[in-house]
């Protein structure tokens, strides 16, 4: 089956499997992942998150400073003498 028609194919319950399987490196009967396996479950993982998720719910999201880089919040500009 093409890559591409798997991802077609997951559901949250096999997405949730396939990421438990990457952080314990191991399949659920106890086998014991390769790195091409866990390269491909993490590619899966991503793929089906950005096409099924928003951005705060997919995994490694990090949300953005509430100020802009160039607008400091008042506590940044704040100078303090030593």
């Amino acid at each position: 089956m093409p890559f591409e028609e798997l991802l077609n194919t997951l559901n949250p319950h096999i997405v949730g499997s396939l990421k438990r399987a990457i952080e314990l490196g191991k399949w659920p009967d106890g086998k014991t992942l390769t790195d091409a396996q866990r390269r491909r479950c993490g590619e899966a993982v991503a793929r089906w998150e950005q096409h099924n998720l928003p951005p705060a719910s997919r995994a490694g999201f990090v949300p953005r400073k509430e100020t802009p880089c160039g607008n400091p919040s008042a506590d940044e500009r704040k100078i303090n003498w030593v």
